[in-house]
C-alpha cells in the first residue's frame, strides 16, 4: 500500500544530478558576454571545459534541498579595441550551496591570460575580470531554482490524484527516513564521568538506505549539510576534529569502520552542556537484506539533559 503523501515526503530522499549540472553549467555560462567602455571592446565566457565535484537534490521532512560542490574551468575570449583577439582562462575552485544560497563566503576567481600583452590586451583582460564576476554570479544563484525546477518532482510525492502515481525517477535513492527509537532499548545505569554524573542515551532505528551510503551521509562533510542544514568540518579520520550544526556539536574521532562503526566524543556546545565534558557517541550500522538498523549510543550525557539530547539525535 502506498504510503500517503505527507508520510511519503518526510523521509529522507536523494538523487545524483552530477551529470545534468555539469551539462547546465556548460550550457548556461558559455557565451555569457559584457562589453567595455571603448569601441570593440568585448569579453565573453566561450566553453566550460571542467566541472568537477557533486551535485545532488535531497528531500529531508518534506523540504527539498540542494546539495553541490564544484570547481568550475572556463576558457574566456575578448575583442580589443584594436581588434586584437584575446584568449585566457577562469577558475572558479568553489561553486557551493553554501557561497550561493547560505551565503557563508564569497566566490574566489583565478584568471590566466594566454594573449601576448599590450596596453590594448590588458584593457580587456582588466574588463574581463572586473565585469564578468558580476554576470557569472548571477547566472549561478538560479542554479539552486533550475534543480529544483527540474528534478523536485522525481523526489516529491503529491497530494494531486494526477500525480500521486508518479514513479521517481530511477537515480533517485531514498536514504533517511524519520528516526524513531526503540521502546526495547533497555535503561542504562547512570554512569559518573569525571566530575560530571553522566547516563546514557541509546537511540535505534531502522533506514531504508544501505550502510555505505549512511556512513558517507554521517562522515562526508560534502554530504552532512544535507541533513544538518548547516556548515561542517569533517575528514573522517582518527584524531581528527569534527564540526556539526555550524560548530553546535563539536569533537574528535576515535575510530572508524567503513559502513560498520563511528566512535567519536561528542560535546554540545549550549549553557546544559558543562564546559570542557565530552561524551563519546557510538553509532553502530548493521546491513540487512533491505534496511540498515542504526544505534547511536551517547555516553556520558550530563544527568538532568538526557531528555533534550535524545529528542536532538530522534529529530535528526
Amino acid at each position: 500500500m502506498a504510503l500517503p503523501p505527507s508520510t511519503a515526503n518526510w523521509h529522507w530522499k536523494n538523487k545524483n544530478i552530477t551529470r545534468w549540472g555539469t551539462e547546465w553549467f556548460e550550457r548556461e555560462l558559455a557565451n555569457i558576454s559584457i562589453t567595455g567602455d571603448k569601441e570593440g571592446q568585448i569579453a565573453s565566457i566561450s566553453k566550460v571545459t571542467e566541472v568537477d565535484g557533486d551535485i545532488e537534490l535531497g528531500q529531508r521532512k518534506s523540504k527539498l534541498i540542494t546539495i553541490f560542490d564544484c570547481k568550475v574551468v572556463m576558457k574566456w575570449e575578448g575583442t580589443a579595441s584594436d581588434g586584437t583577439e584575446v584568449k585566457g582562462t577562469l577558475t572558479i575552485p568553489e561553486v557551493s550551496h553554501e557561497i550561493i544560497c547560505d551565503q557563508l563566503s564569497e566566490f574566489l576567481y583565478n584568471w590566466t591570460l594566454t594573449t601576448a600583452a599590450s596596453p590594448e590586451v590588458d584593457a580587456v583582460f582588466t574588463l574581463a575580470r572586473t565585469r564578468l564576476p558580476a554576470v557569472l554570479e548571477a547566472k549561478l544563484a538560479t542554479f539552486p531554482s533550475a534543480i529544483i525546477d527540474t528534478h523536485g518532482k522525481d523526489l516529491t510525492v503529491s497530494a494531486d490524484p494526477s500525480r500521486s502515481a508518479t514513479p521517481s525517477n530511477a537515480a533517485a535513492t531514498p536514504v533517511l527516513p524519520i528516526a524513531s527509537s526503540s521502546s526495547s532499548a533497555p535503561k542504562p545505569k547512570a554512569p559518573e564521568v569525571g566530575n560530571v554524573k553522566g547516563t546514557t542515551v541509546v537511540v535505534q532505528a531502522d533506514f531504508q538506505a544501505s550502510a555505505a551510503d549512511l556512513y558517507s551521509l554521517l562522515t562526508d562533510e560534502k554530504r552532512i549539510p544535507a541533513w544538518t542544514r548547516a556548515p561542517a568540518k569533517s575528514e573522517a579520520q582518527p584524531g581528527t576534529e569534527y564540526s556539526l550544526f555550524g560548530g553546535g556539536v563539536k569533537g574528535k574521532y576515535i575510530s572508524l569502520t567503513p559502513e560498520k562503526e563511528i566512535v567519536q566524543t561528542w560535546a554540545l556546545q549550549s549553557p546544559t552542556w558543562p564546559s570542557g565534558h565530552d561524551a563519546t557517541l557510538t553509532t553502530s550500522l548493521t546491513q540487512g537484506s533491505d534496511s540498515t538498523k542504526v544505534v547511536f549510543s551517547l555516553v556520558g550525557v550530563p544527568l538532568g539533559t538526557e531528555d533534550e539530547i535524545k529528542r536532538n539525535i530522534e529529530g535528526y
